[in-house]
């Protein structure tokens, strides 16, 4: 559509609100932006070119005419929603392009940026039907209500409204392969008080939180400029935003301090940090280098007196088997005693598996957990049957990875873990069914060498969130880093560096714990859900 001068200046108003939430996350991790970011959006959203219910005319129209008739109203709105979540998605995952250059792959310079940034492109824009759907969903909830009606009570039920709606966009959009992260994620690592609600309902306690302040701050500034006698509307607007802002973060600060963090089952685990470039990793010069660092850091640690030590994902790109036959690690273990959790292949019929295994202080695989949320064109193609033919997948193996089976906890040698690889450390249904089955503490192997610095940064945050959800100290072993030990209430007690062999050890503590959201999942979807319903029945009927 043609956009003139006025109309342009909303969509870049409307896109540079996006950019403020994209900043939030690393690298720059602008955190306090997320608490109005949103507003640019929700003022262009509540105000579009031609509101109002809908006329006689229109409720004649067959479901597609309206549909048409919707979308010709309010295409300004929906347009600046793209912008919008262009601006967020796209700057948050711009990480994705570090995957350029592939040469090392056998990809030709040129098609190594084109599929960098088709990649980019398609998590972009996915991400961008959050709030694509959202302004969908107000607009109908204008369309339907008295949206002339400017009163305290008609902008309280719209920010209601709104802020549930984009809860359950987010909730919906998270089942499938291609999220990385909930609107919660924009106060990881630093607003920790905050964060610790997320023992409440999951990320989706703080992202409605967010949503609802920002909700609150826009309808209080559009009630200035349309109503500017209405003094009393913006006052209560604002003290409810400043309560619900200053009670969330008490309650926080509460929960934070009264964390339990030491318990009477501590263990000493030892975590290798092998930094294998990924230009080498599955070559010879590559895999004589990891097989040296993981022995050295495994006899480092032994020397140590841990309990358990835990390697990245694919520390050694090997079947399982080959590793124990007769590596210099699987000697080092022979003469050393201690039991560690592997990363390997495993393997599947003809295929393989991404795994972990625990290896006893005997040498022998007492356990195996096997990568259940596989990466989209990295580790397998999405309609293999349509697309396998066209697509190649970003990855030399020769055999397709597949998901394999896994029990409900990881039994190792010092109590039951919740284990994660990679990509899963952004869903959190992963987590706590782990957690609700009796985990004790969690384990993250990853390999985030693939993409730029940001990504590494970006992992660590989302593995905050998850310690503190479910309440369990957690450690990360990634393979260039950023490798780390978090103790149930958010706090990094070490960080490695980025892109440096190192190995580290300290005592951790098993908990039994579980929070409301182990317990009971995240039930505040389902609250959101009656609330949209609820309030779209009211002002459809009213």
């Amino acid at each position: 559509m043609a956009l003139s001068p006025q109309m342009m200046r909303k969509v870049l108003f409307a896109f540079a609100g996006g950019v403020a939430m994209g900043i939030t996350s690393a690298p720059l991790e602008a955190w306090y932006l997320a608490w109005v970011a949103i507003i640019p959006l929700w003022l262009i959203v509540i105000t579009p070119a031609n509101s109002g219910k809908i006329n006689a005319a229109q409720t004649g129209l067959s479901f597609w005419q309206r549909v048409k008739s919707f979308g010709d109203r309010h295409k300004l709105a929906l347009f600046c929603a793209g912008a919008w979540g262009l601006g967020y998605q796209g700057l948050t995952l711009f990480w994705i392009t570090g995957i350029h250059p592939m040469t090392w792959m056998g990809v030709p310079w040129f098609w190594s940026l084109c599929i960098a940034a088709i990649c980019w492109l398609i998590i972009t824009f996915w991400g961008i039907c959050i709030p694509f759907f959202w302004a969908v969903g107000m607009l109908i909830f204008q369309d339907i209500s008295a949206t002339r009606n400017s009163g305290l009570a008609y902008r309280c039920n719209r920010v209601l409204f709104g802020s549930a709606l984009w809860c359950i966009a987010e909730y919906f959009l998270s089942q499938s392969d291609l999220f990385w992260h909930f609107l919660a994620f924009s106060q990881s690592p630093h607003n920790l008080f905050l964060l610790q609600l997320t023992r409440l309902s999951g990320f989706t306690t703080v992202t409605l939180i967010l949503v609802v302040i920002n909700g609150l701050f826009s309808e209080a500034i559009h009630s200035f400029f349309q109503q500017r006698k209405k003094v009393f509307s913006i006052s209560v607007l604002l003290s409810l935003s400043l309560v619900i802002f200053g009670a969330a973060h008490l309650w926080g600060w509460y929960l934070f301090g009264n964390t339990e963090l030491v318990t009477d089952r501590a263990a000493k685990i030892g975590i290798i940090q092998g930094n294998i470039p990924n230009e080498i990793k599955l070559y010879e010069n590559g895999t004589s280098r990891a097989i040296a660092n993981y022995t050295k850091g495994y006899r480092d640690l032994a020397a140590q007196d841990v309990d358990l030590i835990i390697t990245p994902e694919t520390a050694l790109p090997f079947r399982i088997e080959q590793i124990l036959a007769g590596t210099e690690l699987s000697r080092a273990m022979r003469q050393e005693k201690i039991p560690v959790i592997l990363g390997a292949f495993g393997s599947e019929g003809k295929n393989f598996t991404n795994s972990l295994f625990t290896i006893s202080a005997q040498t022998e695989v007492i356990s195996r957990f096997n990568k259940q949320q596989l990466v989209p064109l990295g580790e397998y193609i999405p309609f293999e049957a349509i697309f396998g033919k066209f697509i190649d997948r970003l990855s030399p193996l020769d055999a397709h990875l597949v998901r394999g089976q896994n029990p409900p906890t990881i039994m190792t040698p010092i109590g039951k873990a919740i284990a994660a690889i990679c990509y899963e450390s952004a869903y959190p249904e992963h987590f706590r069914r782990q957690t609700a089955a009796g985990g004790e503490y969690i384990i993250v192997a990853s390999n985030d060498a693939h993409y730029s610095p940001t990504m590494p940064a970006q992992h660590q945050a989302l593995d905050v969130m998850q310690a503190i959800a479910n309440d369990r100290w957690t450690i990360r072993a990634s393979n260039t880093g950023l490798s780390s030990v978090i103790t149930p209430n958010g706090t990094a007690i070490w960080t490695s560096q980025l892109n440096q062999y190192i190995t580290y050890a300290t005592n951790i503590y098993l908990k039994q714990t579980k929070t409301t959201y182990v317990l009971l999942g995240n039930w505040l979807v389902s609250i959101c859900i009656l609330i949209v319903l609820t309030l779209g029945i009211y002002w459809y009927k009213k």
